[in-house]
């Protein structure tokens, strides 16, 4: 679904092991930043065998963090935990006990047609309560790269979310596992856009769900060394006209990159007051905007308007020789 600010709210979401040590102090004592999201992994980053040693640090370091929310004000991110497979989220649900309220929901791997509908099971059967655990399927299982088969599987996994619906706070895309499947990387100066085989899968996976859907944007691998930056502002750009919101990263160094290339341009946040506060009475449904440099429409602008907005209200929009980034309180006649 994409009818809410909740659904843009992720922003830079932030990999972590679950089993690192540090997290926890980390985060209470702000030397991540703010405006982020926080995903423990649960697997690629951990060995088959220290599973659940790696589950058991992860409860003891929201214990942490829990117990120091009771003693100082820090920022809190949205929490989330990537896990290994369907069974892993009843039985991590209930090992968390209270510490339940600290988490936002889960992330799931290689989300395919063969284990869908055990994650969709898993997701509603924590559903139970006036809290809502939200569900972040990650679209890169290497059967998406068969071209005969791609469409079918991702109209398939579609139709299977559509009946999980709100519960589905974003979709995710895996560029390394798909470039992995091609036995390729990108360098520091690179784009995942450059790999033109995955790119074209990631256009396909947002031309499929990105009308019903907030898609994130894929990892960006590199946090120091030349270039870094450059390459990673590059992407995200490309990462908002393929029409990503929101970005993977591994390392906090990547958190301003990301919330700055997603503040709104002025332009667009006028532009985008002025559609969605359209005046029913008027007969004319396009106009020049109030800078006389291009056309708004009524019919054609609203959904891309009511986008804008919301993107504002979490990234904050961008005004000449300043930013702002605080949220901001939008009047505008709400659609969708």
């Amino acid at each position: 679904m994409n009818n809410s600010v909740i659904y843009y709210s992720v922003g830079p979401l932030l990999y972590c092991p679950a089993d690192h040590p540090g997290v926890a102090s980390s985060l209470i004592s702000g030397s991540f930043g703010k405006g982020f999201s926080l995903a423990f992994c649960l697997e690629d980053t951990i060995r088959d065998n220290c599973v659940p040693e790696a589950e058991a640090r992860l409860i003891a370091t929201l214990k942490e963090i829990s117990d120091a929310a009771l003693q100082q004000d820090f920022f809190m991110p949205k929490i989330f935990i990537r896990i290994r497979e369907p069974d892993q989220i009843p039985r991590l649900f209930s090992q968390m006990g209270d510490l339940k309220q600290l988490i936002c929901g889960f992330a799931l791997p290689k989300f395919s047609l063969s284990n869908a509908d055990a994650y969709i099971q898993a997701i509603a059967g924590i559903n139970n309560g006036p809290r809502t655990f939200y569900m972040m399927p990650i679209l890169e299982d290497a059967s998406m790269v068969h071209l005969i088969r791609r469409y079918d599987i991702l109209y398939g996994l579609k139709e299977k979310l559509d009946q999980a619906g709100p519960l589905v706070l974003n979709v995710r895309v895996g560029g390394n596992d798909l470039c992995h499947v091609f036995g390729v990387r990108r360098h520091a100066v690179e784009t995942i856009y450059d790999i033109r085989p995955v790119a074209q899968i990631l256009t396909d996976i947002f031309t499929v769900f990105g009308p019903d859907y907030v898609v994130s944007g894929p990892v960006w691998e590199y946090y120091d060394g030349p270039d870094w930056e450059t390459g990673l502002d590059r992407e995200l750009e490309l990462d908002r006209q393929t029409g990503f919101v929101g970005k993977t990263i591994i390392h906090p160094k990547q958190i301003p990159s990301v919330l700055e290339h997603y503040k709104v341009r002025f332009s667009d946040y006028e532009d985008a007051r002025a559609i969605l506060n359209w005046q029913p009475a008027t007969s004319n449904l396009v106009s020049g905007n109030l800078s006389g440099e291009r056309m708004n429409e009524q019919k054609t602008h609203t959904r891309w308007a009511q986008k804008i907005l919301y993107e504002a209200q979490v990234y904050g929009v961008q005004k000449p020789g300043r930013f702002r980034s605080e949220p901001l309180s939008l009047h505008v006649q709400q659609t969708g």
